[in-house]
């Protein structure tokens, strides 16, 4: 995979992949997030992210969601624990109109009081969807379980009462801390040469003058494994189990990446959806994930679940956990797991837009992009023993949270 990085005076960096394709992608990554909120700000990250596309001191919001849209393009972003992502997909002959707009919505905002007052009934509206939605709303609740105190524990939306008190000078303040050009990566896949692309990002970012961050994330600082069950009155059990995990930079990073996978990842061929579902038929929903972080991870599993069998699923759970924990992958089966993982990463870097935001986080992260060969050679490197030994970190029973709803 080729790619070209470039930093610009301010500190802001780019980094590009050539594409022969008619349509390009180009988005801004920011290192910030909700885990960036000081007490009192809880959705405050998230909250700006909409705030952006309404209203610059030279467009209104109808002239901001029109400006893609008039030539076929689009724009989208996301706010997550630890950034934020705006990010456009248009034709290439686009690229000046889609790198000017995202310059003049992140540094030109305005934030018109009636557009904060509407998009903060948008928002409640947002969290109040998501609590309608078991299976959404019980990761917010974990991740405040295994966080709790922390800012990694936030619930990205806010709640409605801290939304209802922020005003103009909050938003300000926060993206004066945050949203600094030395925290902020552009991140391009098109057909379009390097050198074109470093003088439109200096012409439209370059102005913007550097300040050095002030702000420092707290880390995290310990963990307590509990259980909760929370009664939901809902029609099926709802049940996360999970612990922390290896961190973004952490030389098992892979290794916990392929145990999660083997466990309950996107193939249908997992164990715990071979044995669960195929083979017991005692679940119709069960899915793992595990969210690298800069100082710690996540490791979850859920289960949907009729409630009169939730105690026999999480009895074969926790043996399968064991089994990860005391009995190494025969060379087959490891073989097999490494290939299926390499062959789902590749895929996903056929899609452009995932790819091109996969570049800026990890370039954002970590100052640079491993190409699918060196994806390979670090899958291939993982032993049985590597990941036997990740289970017996992340899988130890005493150090498992639950969560359940009833």
């Amino acid at each position: 995979m080729e790619y070209h990085t470039h930093r610009l005076s301010n500190g802001m960096r780019i980094i590009h992949a050539p594409s022969h394709s008619e349509v390009a992608h180009c988005g801004l990554l920011i290192n910030a997030g909700s885990r960036d909120e000081e007490p009192g700000e809880q959705g405050i990250a998230h909250f700006v992210e909409h705030l952006i596309f309404k209203g610059t001191r030279k467009r209104k919001a109808f002239h901001i969601l029109s400006r893609m849209d008039d030539v076929g393009g689009e724009i989208n972003a996301y706010t997550s624990k630890e950034e934020t992502c705006v990010h456009t997909s248009f034709l290439k002959k686009d690229y000046e109109r889609s790198l000017e707009l995202l310059s003049d919505i992140t540094f030109n905002s305005v934030f018109p009081g009636k557009e904060m007052s509407r998009e903060k009934d948008v928002i409640i509206d947002e969290i109040n969807s998501y609590k309608d939605n078991p299976a959404e709303s019980i990761y917010d609740d974990y991740e405040e379980l295994v966080f709790e105190g922390q800012p990694l524990g936030r619930n990205i939306l806010g709640t409605p009462e801290l939304l209802n008190k922020f005003d103009r000078k909050d938003i300000e303040r926060f993206i004066q801390g945050n949203y600094l050009p030395e925290q902020m990566v552009i991140t391009s896949i098109g057909d379009i040469s390097f050198d074109r692309l470093i003088q439109l990002a200096e012409k439209h970012f370059g102005h913007i003058a550097p300040v050095s961050p002030t702000r420092q994330r707290e880390p995290f600082n310990g963990y307590t494994p509990s259980s909760r069950t929370l009664h939901k009155n809902t029609n099926q059990a709802h049940c996360i189990i999970g612990n922390v995990a290896h961190d973004f930079y952490h030389p098992r990073r892979i290794a916990m990446t392929l145990l999660e996978n083997l466990i309950a990842g996107p193939g249908l061929n997992s164990r715990l959806n071979m044995l669960l579902r195929e083979k017991l038929g005692y679940v119709y929903h069960v899915e793992s994930s595990y969210s690298p972080f800069s100082d710690v991870g996540l490791f979850t599993l859920y289960l949907g679940v009729d409630k009169s069998r939730l105690d026999k699923t999480l009895e074969q759970v926790y043996r399968e956990f064991e089994r990860l924990r005391t009995r190494p992958l025969g060379k087959i089966q490891l073989n097999k797991a490494k290939r299926q993982l390499f062959g789902q990463l590749a895929i996903s870097s056929e899609n452009p837009p995932t790819r091109m935001i996969a570049n800026g986080k990890s370039y954002l992260m970590r100052g640079r992009v491993d190409s699918l060969q060196e994806l390979r050679q670090k899958i291939e490197a993982v032993t049985a023993e590597e990941l036997m030994d990740t289970a017996r970190e992340v899988l130890k029973p005493d150090q498992l949270t639950t969560l359940t709803y009833l």
